[in-house]
C-alpha cells in the first residue's frame, strides 16, 4: 500500500503540492526546449503537442489554468453554423473536424452531443437555405457522431420547447453540436501534458526575457505565492498569452507582426425549470446570434460582442450586458425570465485579430501565428474548438529554433486522461456506485468530469466517508472532489476551486459563498493553511463575489470595471500589468 501511495504522489500528472516544488527546482536547473507562456486552452494544447512530439516542454501561467477566456467561453465545441453564411468554410471545416475528433478519440469523456432548435420565422426562403447550410455542417467535419438534422413544423418544434411563443416561429429544423466544461477540459489538457513530461506550473508570472546575441533564450519567471524567482533557459519561447499577447510582445522588446483586440462575451445562467425545454436554441440578433445552451440543471444565455479596453484580468459584465440578453431571449418565451431569475453571470474576452489600423482592419476568428523575433513565436485568435489546430500550428513555427528536426504532430492520436476506459466504466456505474455507497446517477456525474480518473478521486473517501458527502451549500458536488482539486488538479486558492475545478460560483445563486468555508478547509487541510489563511481566502472569494454583483447593476464598462477591479487578488504577488 505504501508503494503504491509513492507512486500516486510521484505521478506525472498529479499537480500537487510536492509536485509544485519539484517543478520550481527543474524550471531554474533544467534546459528546455520550449518554454510555453499561458495556462489557457492554446497554452495547455502547445504544452501537450510538444511533450508529444518528445520535446522538453515547460508551461508557466501567471494566474490558474483557464483563469482568463478558457473558463468563461460558451462552452460548446462546434463549427460555427454563422461561418457558414461568412462563406469560411475552411473554418468550419476544421472545426467540425475537431468536434468529431473530441467526442470520439481525444475526450468523450468530457466533450458531449448537445441539440439546438433553430426556429424558422419566415415562410418559403428560410427552410430550405438554412437546411442547405445545415446540410453542409453535418456533412463537412467527416465522420458523424452526432444525429443529423431534423425539420419540425411549427407544432413539432412547439413540443420539443413548450417555452417558446406560438408567434415566435412557423417551424423549426433541430441540429446537433457538443459541449464541454471548458475549465475542466483546459486543466485535463495540462495534466495530460505533465503525464506526457512537461512541467506545469501555475502562479508562476513571466517578468523578463533572456536574450543570447539576438535571440530570445528562455525567460525569467517569478512565484507569486511566495516572490521567489529564476530563470528558465530554453531554445524557443511560444507566447500563448491570449488578450495579453501584445503585452508579453512589449515585454519582450518586440514588435508583434498583428495585434489583438478583446472582445468582451457576457453570459447568464438560470435555472433549468425557467426555460421548458427539451433542447437548446440559437436565436439569430441584429449582430450576431444567441445561444440558449443546456447546462446540467441550468442553462446558460449567451453571448454579447462588445470592444473591451479595460482590466484584461477581471471583464466585468454591466447591467446592460445583462439587459441585453434578457431583452433579447425574452423576444421569443412564452414566460420571459427577470433579472430575479439569474443564478450566475460570466465575462470573458475573445482575443481577436486585429490589422495594423483600426480603421481598416478586419477582426478575425481565425488564428495567426507568427515567429516574432529569433526564439520567439507568437499565436492568438482561433477559437475554443481549435485549439488543438493552433496547437500543432505553434509548435511547428517553432520548429526553426530547435536542435534537430521535431516529430510531426501526433495529438489527433492521443486521448486526454479519462478517456481510456471511461466507456467501460460507464456500463460498470451501477456496480461503482454500490461499492462506494453513491447513486448510480452520481457516478455518472463523476465519469463525465473525470473519466477513468474516477478511482483515484473516489480513493480520497477511504477511510474519510464523510468526503463522499455532497457539500452542504453545492450538494451537486462531493467533498472528495474539493480536495481532489487540491492534491491532483493544481488548485492553490478557493477561487480556484470554486470558479474552475467546479463550476459553483455560477451554478449556485449564492456563488459559492455559503459553501466557502467548508471548501476552504478541506483545501487547506492539502496545502496546509492555518487557520488564518483559510479565512483570508474565504474573505478574498467573498469580496470578488460582491465586487462582481455590483458591477453587474452599473451602466457603464468604466463603472462596472473600476467596482471590479477593485477587489483584492487571490494572488496578491501578480505584477501588473500581468505578463
Amino acid at each position: 500500500m505504501a508503494s503504491s501511495q509513492r507512486e500516486a504522489e510521484n505521478s506525472p500528472a498529479r499537480l500537487g503540492p510536492l509536485k509544485r516544488e519539484e517543478s520550481w527546482q527543474r524550471l531554474g536547473e533544467d534546459k528546455f526546449d520550449l518554454v510555453v507562456i499561458g495556462g489557457g486552452v492554446v497554452g495547455a494544447g502547445t504544452a501537450l503537442d510538444a511533450a508529444t512530439r518528445g520535446l522538453r516542454v515547460a508551461l508557466v501561467e501567471a494566474r490558474d489554468l483557464a483563469s482568463g477566456t478558457s473558463s468563461r467561453s460558451s462552452k460548446l465545441f462546434h463549427g460555427g453554423l454563422r461561418y457558414l453564411e461568412q462563406l469560411e468554410f475552411g473554418l468550419v471545416r476544421e472545426a467540425l473536424r475537431e468536434r468529431e475528433l473530441m467526442l470520439t478519440t481525444i475526450a468523450p469523456h468530457l466533450v458531449k452531443p448537445v441539440s439546438f432548435l433553430y426556429p424558422l420565422t419566415h415562410r418559403i426562403w428560410e427552410r430550405p437555405y438554412t437546411a442547405a447550410g445545415l446540410l453542409m455542417y453535418d456533412t463537412m467535419g467527416g465522420a458523424r457522431s452526432v444525429p443529423g438534422q431534423k425539420h419540425l413544423s411549427r407544432a413539432g418544434a412547439l413540443r420539443m420547447v413548450p417555452a417558446l411563443k406560438r408567434s415566435a416561429l412557423i417551424g423549426g429544423i433541430r441540429y446537433y453540436d457538443a459541449q464541454s466544461d471548458d475549465a475542466r477540459h483546459t486543466m485535463t489538457v495540462a495534466r495530460t501534458a505533465a503525464h506526457y513530461g512537461a512541467v506545469v506550473r501555475t502562479s508562476t508570472q513571466v517578468v523578463g526575457f533572456l536574450r543570447e546575441a539576438d535571440r530570445i533564450s528562455g525567460v525569467r519567471v517569478r512565484d507569486v505565492e511566495d516572490g521567489r524567482e529564476t530563470e528558465i533557459h530554453a531554445s524557443a519561447v511560444v507566447n500563448c498569452t491570449g488578450v495579453w499577447t501584445d503585452e508579453l510582445q512589449r515585454l519582450s522588446g518586440g514588435r508583434g507582426r498583428f495585434r489583438v483586440r478583446a472582445s468582451k462575451g457576457v453570459h447568464i445562467v438560470v435555472p433549468r425549470d425557467r426555460i421548458v425545454s427539451e433542447s437548446g436554441m440559437i436565436l439569430r440578433t441584429e449582430k450576431s446570434v444567441l445561444f440558449v445552451i443546456p447546462w446540467r440543471n441550468h442553462w446558460i444565455v449567451g453571448t454579447t460582442d462588445t470592444d473591451w479596453n479595460l482590466d484584461l484580468a477581471h471583464p466585468a459584465a454591466t447591467k446592460h450586458d445583462i439587459d441585453y440578453l434578457l431583452e433579447h431571449v425574452n423576444t421569443v418565451l412564452a414566460t420571459p425570465l427577470t433579472h430575479d431569475d439569474i443564478e450566475g453571470v460570466y465575462a470573458g474576452l475573445r482575443p481577436l485579430l486585429a490589422g495594423e489600423s483600426e480603421e481598416t482592419s478586419k477582426l478575425s476568428r481565425e488564428h495567426a501565428v507568427a515567429r516574432v523575433a529569433p526564439g520567439l513565436v507568437a499565436i492568438a485568435g482561433g477559437k475554443y474548438t481549435t485549439y488543438r489546430v493552433m496547437a500543432a500550428d505553434a509548435v511547428d513555427a517553432a520548429a526553426v529554433d530547435l536542435p534537430g528536426r521535431p516529430q510531426s504532430s501526433i495529438t489527433d492520436k492521443v486521448p486526454l486522461l479519462g478517456a481510456d476506459g471511461y466507456h467501460a466504466l460507464v456500463n460498470q456505474a451501477d456496480h461503482l456506485a454500490s461499492e462506494h455507497g453513491l447513486h448510480p446517477y452520481r457516478v455518472r456525474h463523476l465519469l463525465d468530469r473525470y473519466g477513468s480518473m474516477v478511482h483515484e478521486v473516489l480513493a480520497l473517501g477511504e477511510g474519510r466517508p464523510e468526503l463522499l458527502k455532497p457539500l452542504e451549500h453545492a450538494p451537486d458536488y462531493l467533498g472528495v472532489e474539493v480536495v481532489y482539486a487540491a492534491s491532483h488538479e493544481g488548485a492553490l486558492h478557493l477561487e480556484d476551486v470554486l470558479a474552475r475545478r467546479t463550476r459553483i460560483s455560477i451554478e449556485y445563486a449564492h456563488r459559492g459563498v455559503d459553501c466557502a468555508a467548508q471548501v476552504a478547509t478541506l483545501v487547506g487541510e492539502v496545502l496546509g493553511w492555518s487557520k488564518d489563511e483559510e479565512e483570508r481566502e474565504v474573505e478574498v472569494y467573498k469580496a470578488r463575489v460582491d465586487a462582481e454583483r455590483e458591477s453587474q447593476s452599473q451602466p457603464s464598462d468604466e463603472a462596472a470595471d473600476a467596482l471590479r477591479s477593485a477587489a483584492p487578488e487571490a494572488r496578491s504577488g501578480i505584477i501588473e500589468p500581468v505578463s
